[in-house]
């Protein structure tokens, strides 16, 4: 966290990072297909999940999508990513890719999609 000085009063603002895959977006897949059978351009979103996530924004936090498509191809998915959070109405600070390719991440600050938003 840190402390947001552009504010009239000092609050303390978060830096959250989101991932985009299963996470504000769920494919429309046979079941047990993996990421990289996954076509990006037929994503759909979750808009609760993303009105949610924009809420964060409105409210001064500072929010990065952060994916990992194209990490283990080396496939540019930069504009087509673009496009659809631009399509989808985000509202984000930053637009990463380069998430390492993991099937397992454990830290202590992080939380899975189907936890943090409740299943919504």
């Amino acid at each position: 966290m840190y402390l947001n000085l552009n504010s009239s009063t000092y609050t303390e603002v978060m830096i959250i990072y989101v991932d985009i895959d299963s996470t504000i977006c769920y494919y429309d897949v046979k079941h047990g297909a993996c990421d990289s059978q996954l076509d990006y351009a037929s994503a759909l979103p979750y808009m609760k999940r993303i009105e949610h996530i924009n809420g964060l924004h409105d409210k001064g936090d500072v929010v990065i999508y952060w994916t990992a498509r194209g990490t283990g191809t080396d496939d540019d998915w930069m504009l087509l990513t673009y496009n659809q959070l631009e399509k989808w109405g985000c509202k984000y600070h930053q637009l990463k890719t380069g998430k390492p390719v993991y099937d397992l991440l454990i830290d202590d600050r992080s939380a899975g999609p189907d936890v943090y938003f409740h299943d919504t």
